[in-house]
C-alpha cells in the first residue's frame, strides 16, 4: 500500500474511532504513525483531518503523559479546532483551558503565533473569551491597572472608550513575573503583543457577562424573560457589537 493510501486509511480509522468515542484509540493510532514514519508524516495527516476530530483528541489532554498531537499541531490547525470548542458546551471551560495551555505554551512554540492565528478566525475572540470566562474580574482589573493584584479586582470597570484608549500603555509588570504558562501569561501576551485582539476579546467577554445577566443561554437570541435590551451574542465577535458592561464587578460564571 502506498504511503498516501496508508494515510487515507489512517484518517478513516481515526475518524471512526473518534465517532465511536474512542479518543485514546484515535490518539494511539496517530502516535503509531509518528513512531513509524516520523513527525512529518503525522503533520501531513493532521492537515487532512477535520478540525473537529483534531479538537476531540486535543481537548482530552492529560498532563500525566505527552500528546503527540498537541506537540505537532500547527497554529492554523489549532485555531480552526479551537473555535469549535464551544460546541461542547462545557460551562467551566476546564478542557478548553487545559488544551490551550498545553499547546500554546509547549516548549517549542511561539505563543504569539498561536494567538495571531486564533485572532485571524471568526470566532477566535469568542474562544479566547471562553478561556478567560472564570477570570472575568481579574482580566478587567488587569485591563484597568496593568497588574494582577487581587486587591484591585473590584475597582470601577473601564468604559469601552477608555478600554480602547488604553490599548498602547506600557507594561507595569514584566512577562517573566507572570510566566505561569496559564491565564496570567496569556493575558499579558494578549494585552502587550496582540493588543487589538485583547480589546476585542474583553469586549466579547463583557457581552457574555451581560448575556448571562439577561438569562441568555450560550448562542440563544432570546432572553429567558422579555427584555428590551436583547441582543445576538454572536454579533459581539469581531467587534460587531458591544453591549454595555455589567454594572456589577462580581465575577460571573459565564
Amino acid at each position: 500500500m502506498s504511503s498516501s493510501n496508508q494515510h487515507l486509511a489512517l484518517i478513516t480509522k481515526t475518524t471512526s474511532l473518534i465517532a465511536a468515542g474512542d479518543i485514546v484509540g484515535a490518539e494511539s493510532a496517530l502516535a503509531e504513525l509518528a513512531d513509524a514514519e516520523g513527525d512529518n508524516a503525522l503533520m501531513v495527516v493532521l492537515d487532512q483531518l477535520a478540525p473537529k476530530d483534531i479538537l476531540a483528541v486535543m481537548r482530552e489532554y492529560d498532563d500525566s503523559k505527552a500528546s503527540v498531537v498537541n506537540m505537532l499541531v500547527t497554529p492554523e490547525q489549532f485555531a480552526r479546532a479551537m473555535v469549535l470548542e464551544k460546541q461542547y458546551k462545557d460551562l467551566t471551560h476546564t478542557h478548553l483551558r487545559n488544551m490551550v495551555n498545553a499547546v500554546v505554551f509547549r516548549d517549542d512554540a511561539d505563543p504569539v503565533e498561536f494567538l495571531t492565528a486564533i485572532g485571524d478566525l471568526e470566532g477566535g475572540a469568542e474562544a479566547l473569551a471562553n478561556y478567560f470566562a472564570e477570570k472575568w474580574s481579574r482580566i478587567e482589573a488587569f485591563a484597568r491597572t496593568g497588574t494582577f493584584d487581587a486587591t484591585e479586582d473590584y475597582g470601577v470597570t473601564l468604559s469601552d472608550d477608555e478600554l480602547l484608549a488604553s490599548g498602547y500603555v506600557q507594561p507595569r509588570v514584566d512577562l517573566d513575573e507572570v510566566a505561569d504558562r496559564d491565564w496570567m501569561q496569556m493575558a499579558w501576551l494578549l494585552r502587550y503583543e496582540c493588543r487589538d485582539l485583547f480589546i476585542e476579546m474583553l469586549l466579547v467577554l463583557r457581552a457574555k457577562a451581560r448575556a448571562f445577566d439577561l438569562g441568555l443561554e450560550e448562542g440563544d437570541e432570546t432572553p429567558a424573560e422579555e427584555d428590551d435590551g436583547k441582543f445576538e451574542t454572536s454579533e459581539t465577535d469581531r467587534g460587531k457589537a458591544t453591549p454595555a458592561a455589567r454594572a456589577s464587578d462580581e465575577e460571573s460564571a459565564i
